[in-house]
C-alpha cells in the first residue's frame, strides 16, 4: 500500500478515485496508563515514542480500510487530533483511497520509480 502526503505520485496515474478513508486510534493521556514512564522516572522519551507508534497505528488502520475497498494506495495522507474526554484523545489519519498505476507517458517532474516513493506495507 503507498500512502503519500502529497495529491499525486509522479510516474503514476490515478485510475479510480474510491473514497476517504481513515483509521482512529484513541489513547489515555495518562503516561501511567499507557506504560510509557521509564523506569528511571523520565516520562519524555517514552512518550516520544508512544505518540510515533500511536500515529504509525492510525495510518495502518488507514491503510487497512483503503485495501478493504480495493485501492493501492491513499494520496493526501493527514493527522488529525481531539480530545475525547480530561484523559482521553483521538487521533485520525485519513486520505483519499485511490487505484494507481504507472503512467503511460512517464512524468518529467520527480522520481518515476515506485522504490523511489515513500511506501507503507500494511496488510
Amino acid at each position: 500500500m503507498l500512502v503519500v502526503t502529497t495529491e499525486t505520485v509522479p510516474g503514476y496515474d490515478v485510475t479510480d478515485v474510491l473514497g476517504e478513508v481513515m483509521g482512529v486510534v484513541a489513547r489515555t493521556r495518562n503516561p501511567y496508563a499507557e506504560g510509557v514512564k521509564a523506569l528511571s522516572g523520565e516520562v519524555n522519551p517514552g512518550v516520544s515514542s508512544a505518540l510515533t507508534g500511536w500515529r504509525e497505528e492510525a495510518v495502518t488502520n488507514m491503510a487497512r480500510a483503503a485495501h478493504r475497498r480495493g485501492a493501492n494506495a491513499v494520496l493526501g495522507m493527514r493527522f488529525d487530533h481531539r480530545d475525547i474526554s480530561g484523559s482521553w484523545t483521538e487521533l485520525c489519519a485519513y486520505g483519499t483511497a485511490v487505484r494507481v498505476q504507472r503512467a503511460t507517458i512517464p512524468s518529467q517532474r520527480g522520481p518515476s520509480h515506485p522504490e523511489q516513493v515513500h511506501q507503507t506495507v500494511r496488510r
